[in-house]
Protein backbone atom coordinates (compact mmCIF):
# COMPACT_ATOMS: atom_id res chain seq x y z
CA UNK A 1 0.00 0.00 0.00
CA UNK A 2 1.40 3.29 -0.83
CA UNK A 3 1.73 6.37 1.89
CA UNK A 4 -1.01 8.78 2.20
CA UNK A 5 -0.86 12.60 3.89
CA UNK A 6 2.90 12.66 3.64
CA UNK A 7 2.29 16.37 4.11
CA UNK A 8 0.51 15.95 7.57
CA UNK A 9 4.26 15.36 9.20
CA UNK A 10 3.17 11.69 10.57
CA UNK A 11 6.93 10.44 9.34
CA UNK A 12 8.43 12.47 12.16
CA UNK A 13 6.31 11.50 14.80
CA UNK A 14 6.89 8.25 16.98
CA UNK A 15 4.46 6.03 18.58
CA UNK A 16 3.79 4.97 21.86
CA UNK A 17 2.94 1.43 23.67
CA UNK A 18 -0.75 3.12 23.32
CA UNK A 19 -0.54 3.45 19.31
CA UNK A 20 -0.55 7.59 20.02
CA UNK A 21 1.59 10.14 18.50
CA UNK A 22 4.48 11.13 20.60
CA UNK A 23 6.13 14.43 20.27
CA UNK A 24 9.31 14.55 18.34
CA UNK A 25 12.15 17.57 17.94
CA UNK A 26 12.12 16.52 14.51
CA UNK A 27 8.29 17.34 14.53
CA UNK A 28 8.66 20.58 16.53
CA UNK A 29 10.87 21.92 13.67
CA UNK A 30 8.33 22.11 11.17
CA UNK A 31 6.71 24.68 12.73
CA UNK A 32 10.05 26.48 12.98
CA UNK A 33 10.66 26.20 9.39
CA UNK A 34 7.04 28.13 8.55
CA UNK A 35 7.74 31.70 6.95
CA UNK A 36 6.43 33.31 9.66
CA UNK A 37 8.94 32.14 12.17
CA UNK A 38 12.29 31.90 9.35
CA UNK A 39 13.46 35.60 9.67
CA UNK A 40 14.15 37.86 7.16
CA UNK A 41 17.33 39.52 5.97
CA UNK A 42 16.81 42.66 7.89
CA UNK A 43 15.68 40.10 11.00
CA UNK A 44 17.47 41.81 14.15
CA UNK A 45 20.89 39.67 15.94
CA UNK A 46 18.50 38.43 18.87
CA UNK A 47 15.77 37.10 15.97
CA UNK A 48 18.44 35.46 14.49
CA UNK A 49 19.77 33.99 17.65
CA UNK A 50 16.41 32.53 19.12
CA UNK A 51 16.19 30.54 15.77
CA UNK A 52 19.22 29.39 15.69
CA UNK A 53 18.81 28.48 19.12
CA UNK A 54 15.96 26.32 18.23
CA UNK A 55 16.52 24.92 15.85
CA UNK A 56 19.59 23.25 17.85
CA UNK A 57 17.20 22.66 20.61
CA UNK A 58 13.21 22.87 19.85
CA UNK A 59 12.41 22.36 23.59
CA UNK A 60 14.71 24.84 24.89
CA UNK A 61 13.15 27.29 27.20
CA UNK A 62 12.74 30.65 25.95
CA UNK A 63 12.56 33.70 28.76
CA UNK A 64 10.42 36.70 27.64
CA UNK A 65 12.84 38.79 27.35
CA UNK A 66 14.15 36.81 24.76
CA UNK A 67 10.62 37.74 23.35
CA UNK A 68 11.19 40.89 23.97
CA UNK A 69 14.56 41.78 22.59
CA UNK A 70 13.17 41.22 19.22
CA UNK A 71 13.06 44.19 17.45
CA UNK A 72 10.25 43.56 14.95
CA UNK A 73 6.65 43.90 16.63
CA UNK A 74 5.21 41.15 14.05
CA UNK A 75 7.52 38.45 14.81
CA UNK A 76 7.68 38.92 18.66
CA UNK A 77 3.66 37.99 18.08
CA UNK A 78 4.53 35.22 15.70
CA UNK A 79 7.25 34.22 18.19
CA UNK A 80 4.82 34.39 21.57
CA UNK A 81 2.01 32.24 19.29
CA UNK A 82 4.13 29.50 18.30
CA UNK A 83 5.98 28.68 21.67
CA UNK A 84 3.08 29.01 23.36
CA UNK A 85 1.68 26.20 21.23
CA UNK A 86 5.15 24.43 21.38
CA UNK A 87 4.68 24.36 24.85
CA UNK A 88 1.31 22.86 24.97
CA UNK A 89 2.43 19.96 22.54
CA UNK A 90 5.35 19.02 24.66
CA UNK A 91 3.37 19.57 27.71
CA UNK A 92 0.76 16.72 26.59
CA UNK A 93 3.68 14.41 25.17
CA UNK A 94 1.01 12.88 22.54
CA UNK A 95 -0.28 14.81 19.59
CA UNK A 96 -3.82 13.19 20.69
CA UNK A 97 -3.62 14.37 24.38
CA UNK A 98 -2.43 18.05 23.00
CA UNK A 99 -5.73 18.14 20.70
CA UNK A 100 -8.27 16.91 23.27
CA UNK A 101 -6.59 19.29 25.45
CA UNK A 102 -7.20 22.19 23.57
CA UNK A 103 -10.69 20.79 22.72
CA UNK A 104 -11.93 20.78 26.48
CA UNK A 105 -10.27 24.09 27.68
CA UNK A 106 -10.88 26.40 24.32
CA UNK A 107 -8.17 26.72 21.73
CA UNK A 108 -7.16 30.29 23.49
CA UNK A 109 -4.79 31.75 20.50
CA UNK A 110 -3.84 28.81 19.00
CA UNK A 111 -4.54 29.72 15.09
CA UNK A 112 -7.25 27.70 13.24
CA UNK A 113 -4.40 26.34 10.81
CA UNK A 114 -2.52 24.86 13.74
CA UNK A 115 -5.65 22.94 15.05
CA UNK A 116 -6.63 21.63 11.89
CA UNK A 117 -2.97 20.55 11.30
CA UNK A 118 -2.81 18.29 14.60
CA UNK A 119 -6.31 16.94 13.33
CA UNK A 120 -4.75 15.87 9.72
CA UNK A 121 -1.82 13.99 11.63
CA UNK A 122 -4.22 12.77 14.04
CA UNK A 123 -6.86 11.40 11.84
CA UNK A 124 -3.35 10.13 9.28
CA UNK A 125 -2.85 7.76 12.48
CA UNK A 126 -6.32 6.73 13.02
CA UNK A 127 -6.57 5.72 9.36
CA UNK A 128 -3.46 4.01 9.14
CA UNK A 129 -3.52 0.90 7.03
CA UNK A 130 -7.04 1.81 5.71
CA UNK A 131 -7.70 0.28 2.43
CA UNK A 132 -10.49 1.90 1.02
CA UNK A 133 -9.76 5.36 -0.81
CA UNK A 134 -12.75 6.43 -0.37
CA UNK A 135 -13.12 6.55 3.50
CA UNK A 136 -9.81 8.16 2.94
CA UNK A 137 -11.11 10.93 0.64
CA UNK A 138 -14.06 10.84 3.22
CA UNK A 139 -11.56 11.44 5.81
CA UNK A 140 -10.09 15.24 4.28
CA UNK A 141 -13.85 16.41 5.35
CA UNK A 142 -12.27 16.50 9.13
CA UNK A 143 -9.37 18.71 8.44
CA UNK A 144 -10.35 20.57 5.25
CA UNK A 145 -13.03 22.64 4.11
CA UNK A 146 -15.33 21.21 1.08
CA UNK A 147 -17.23 23.40 -1.64
CA UNK A 148 -20.60 21.37 -1.94
CA UNK A 149 -22.36 21.49 -5.48
CA UNK A 150 -25.55 20.06 -6.92
CA UNK A 151 -25.70 18.26 -10.04
CA UNK A 152 -28.39 16.03 -11.36
CA UNK A 153 -29.71 15.33 -8.50
CA UNK A 154 -26.62 14.68 -6.66
CA UNK A 155 -24.62 16.49 -4.04
CA UNK A 156 -20.74 16.59 -4.63
CA UNK A 157 -17.90 18.16 -2.15
CA UNK A 158 -14.82 19.60 -3.34
CA UNK A 159 -11.48 20.47 -1.65
CA UNK A 160 -12.53 24.36 -1.24
CA UNK A 161 -8.79 25.53 -1.71
CA UNK A 162 -8.72 24.07 -5.04
CA UNK A 163 -11.83 25.11 -6.28
CA UNK A 164 -11.73 29.09 -5.11
CA UNK A 165 -7.77 29.00 -5.68
CA UNK A 166 -6.41 30.26 -2.33
CA UNK A 167 -7.52 29.77 1.15
CA UNK A 168 -9.19 32.76 3.17
CA UNK A 169 -5.85 32.79 4.94
CA UNK A 170 -3.59 33.88 2.15
CA UNK A 171 -2.28 30.12 2.58
CA UNK A 172 -2.26 29.51 -1.55
CA UNK A 173 -2.59 26.19 -2.60
CA UNK A 174 0.55 25.22 -4.64
CA UNK A 175 -1.27 22.75 -6.49
CA UNK A 176 -3.18 26.27 -8.38
CA UNK A 177 0.10 27.98 -8.44
CA UNK A 178 1.02 25.60 -10.47
CA UNK A 179 -2.14 24.36 -12.71
CA UNK A 180 -3.85 27.16 -12.53
CA UNK A 181 -7.54 27.72 -11.33
CA UNK A 182 -8.90 26.46 -14.11
CA UNK A 183 -7.28 23.17 -14.18
CA UNK A 184 -7.70 22.89 -10.65
CA UNK A 185 -11.65 23.32 -10.87
CA UNK A 186 -11.73 20.07 -13.92
CA UNK A 187 -11.30 17.66 -10.66
CA UNK A 188 -12.15 13.96 -10.68
CA UNK A 189 -15.25 12.61 -9.08
CA UNK A 190 -14.28 9.57 -6.74
CA UNK A 191 -16.09 6.05 -7.85
CA UNK A 192 -15.20 2.67 -7.62
CA UNK A 193 -13.39 2.56 -11.03
CA UNK A 194 -11.02 5.18 -10.40
CA UNK A 195 -10.77 5.06 -6.70
CA UNK A 196 -6.99 3.66 -6.68
CA UNK A 197 -6.07 6.82 -7.95
CA UNK A 198 -6.78 8.14 -4.97
CA UNK A 199 -2.88 6.28 -3.23
CA UNK A 200 -0.52 8.76 -6.14
CA UNK A 201 -3.54 11.76 -5.49
CA UNK A 202 -3.39 12.19 -1.83
CA UNK A 203 -1.27 15.26 -1.31
CA UNK A 204 -3.34 17.04 -4.44
CA UNK A 205 -6.90 16.63 -2.49
CA UNK A 206 -8.07 17.21 -6.09
CA UNK A 207 -10.33 14.18 -5.87
CA UNK A 208 -14.64 14.84 -5.54
CA UNK A 209 -16.53 13.09 -3.09
CA UNK A 210 -19.66 11.87 -3.96
CA UNK A 211 -21.92 12.47 -0.67
CA UNK A 212 -25.51 12.04 -2.33
CA UNK A 213 -27.65 9.90 -0.29
CA UNK A 214 -27.21 6.28 -2.27
CA UNK A 215 -23.58 7.02 -2.80
CA UNK A 216 -20.53 5.74 -0.43
CA UNK A 217 -19.48 9.04 0.75
CA UNK A 218 -21.60 9.31 3.81
CA UNK A 219 -20.97 5.70 4.95
CA UNK A 220 -17.28 6.25 4.86
CA UNK A 221 -17.67 9.21 6.80
CA UNK A 222 -19.58 7.51 9.39
CA UNK A 223 -16.68 5.03 9.53
CA UNK A 224 -13.88 7.48 10.08
CA UNK A 225 -15.87 9.41 12.71
CA UNK A 226 -16.22 5.94 14.57
CA UNK A 227 -12.55 5.44 14.47
CA UNK A 228 -11.84 8.62 15.51
CA UNK A 229 -14.19 8.37 18.75
CA UNK A 230 -12.36 5.04 19.69
CA UNK A 231 -9.33 6.31 19.09
CA UNK A 232 -9.63 9.73 20.89
CA UNK A 233 -12.00 8.28 23.75
CA UNK A 234 -11.56 4.60 23.09
CA UNK A 235 -15.33 4.23 22.64
CA UNK A 236 -17.04 1.59 20.79
CA UNK A 237 -19.51 3.68 18.21
CA UNK A 238 -22.03 2.56 15.74
CA UNK A 239 -22.80 5.73 13.75
CA UNK A 240 -25.36 5.07 10.59
CA UNK A 241 -26.44 8.25 7.97
CA UNK A 242 -30.08 8.10 7.86
CA UNK A 243 -32.19 10.66 5.49
CA UNK A 244 -34.26 12.34 8.09
CA UNK A 245 -34.64 12.48 11.84
CA UNK A 246 -37.83 9.69 12.72
CA UNK A 247 -37.31 10.51 16.29
CA UNK A 248 -39.82 12.99 17.89
CA UNK A 249 -38.09 12.98 21.06
CA UNK A 250 -34.55 14.19 20.43
CA UNK A 251 -32.95 12.75 23.07
CA UNK A 252 -29.30 14.76 22.17
CA UNK A 253 -27.64 15.88 18.93
CA UNK A 254 -24.32 17.06 17.85
CA UNK A 255 -23.62 19.83 15.32
CA UNK A 256 -20.64 18.53 13.49
CA UNK A 257 -19.68 22.23 12.30
CA UNK A 258 -20.74 25.58 13.55
CA UNK A 259 -23.94 26.03 11.36
CA UNK A 260 -25.36 22.29 12.21
CA UNK A 261 -24.70 23.82 15.79
CA UNK A 262 -26.29 26.89 15.37
CA UNK A 263 -29.56 25.39 13.49
CA UNK A 264 -29.50 22.08 16.05
CA UNK A 265 -29.82 24.55 18.86
CA UNK A 266 -32.83 26.68 17.25
CA UNK A 267 -34.75 22.86 16.65
CA UNK A 268 -33.86 21.88 20.62
CA UNK A 269 -35.11 24.18 21.72
CA UNK A 270 -38.38 24.49 19.71
CA UNK A 271 -37.24 27.94 17.83
CA UNK A 272 -37.89 28.32 13.90
CA UNK A 273 -34.30 27.79 12.71
CA UNK A 274 -34.56 30.87 9.98
CA UNK A 275 -34.92 30.86 6.80
CA UNK A 276 -33.74 28.30 4.27
CA UNK A 277 -31.83 26.71 7.93
CA UNK A 278 -33.18 22.99 6.47
CA UNK A 279 -32.18 23.00 3.06
CA UNK A 280 -28.31 24.13 4.37
CA UNK A 281 -28.43 21.03 6.16
CA UNK A 282 -26.09 18.47 3.95
CA UNK A 283 -26.33 14.87 5.73
CA UNK A 284 -27.74 13.61 9.24
CA UNK A 285 -26.03 10.53 11.36
CA UNK A 286 -27.38 8.30 14.29
CA UNK A 287 -24.84 8.21 16.78
CA UNK A 288 -24.87 4.86 19.25
CA UNK A 289 -22.94 4.48 22.18
CA UNK A 290 -23.74 0.52 23.21
CA UNK A 291 -20.69 0.40 25.96
CA UNK A 292 -21.58 3.19 28.32
CA UNK A 293 -24.55 1.88 30.12
CA UNK A 294 -26.75 4.82 30.73
CA UNK A 295 -27.72 5.49 27.02
CA UNK A 296 -27.35 2.46 25.95
CA UNK A 297 -30.18 2.13 23.22
CA UNK A 298 -30.56 5.49 22.63
CA UNK A 299 -30.06 7.20 19.43
CA UNK A 300 -27.55 10.75 19.35
CA UNK A 301 -28.49 12.73 16.42
CA UNK A 302 -25.63 14.39 14.18
CA UNK A 303 -26.07 17.20 11.59
CA UNK A 304 -23.47 18.22 8.81
CA UNK A 305 -24.39 21.90 7.35
CA UNK A 306 -23.06 23.84 5.06
CA UNK A 307 -22.56 27.36 5.43
CA UNK A 308 -22.81 30.88 2.88
CA UNK A 309 -21.46 30.18 0.01
CA UNK A 310 -21.86 25.96 0.42
CA UNK A 311 -19.03 25.45 2.65
CA UNK A 312 -18.77 22.51 4.30
CA UNK A 313 -16.30 23.06 7.45
CA UNK A 314 -16.74 19.92 9.46
CA UNK A 315 -15.38 20.73 13.12
CA UNK A 316 -14.29 16.77 14.63
CA UNK A 317 -13.29 18.21 18.08
CA UNK A 318 -17.28 18.88 18.40
CA UNK A 319 -17.50 14.73 17.99
CA UNK A 320 -15.02 15.03 21.35
CA UNK A 321 -16.69 17.48 23.35
CA UNK A 322 -19.96 17.41 22.48
CA UNK A 323 -21.34 13.88 23.91
CA UNK A 324 -24.00 13.81 26.42
CA UNK A 325 -21.98 14.08 30.09
CA UNK A 326 -23.15 10.12 30.75
CA UNK A 327 -20.91 9.34 27.62
CA UNK A 328 -18.22 11.77 29.50
CA UNK A 329 -18.35 11.20 33.13
CA UNK A 330 -20.50 14.44 32.93
CA UNK A 331 -17.72 16.58 32.25
CA UNK A 332 -18.79 18.10 28.64
CA UNK A 333 -22.65 18.79 27.52
CA UNK A 334 -23.62 19.46 23.85
CA UNK A 335 -21.69 21.16 21.61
Amino acid sequence: MIDFWVSSGHLLLDKNEHGHLAVTDEFLKLYLARPELVPPPEACAAENALYARLMAQPRAVVEPKDIAAIADADARENWQMMLGFRDHLVRHITIEAAYLALMRSGVGQTPPLFVGQLAHVILRNVLDGETDPIVLRAGELMFRSQRLTREQGGILLADEELVDGAEKDKHASPLVAMLGEHKAKQLDVMTAANAELYWKRSEAFDMVLDFTPSATGRPALARVMERWLAHMLGMTARITPVERVKDEDWFWFIGLDAEATKIGNALWQGKDPGAGAMERIVALFTLELPEVREIAGRQIHMILAMAPGQIVRMKPQNLLVGLPGAALGGQHGRA
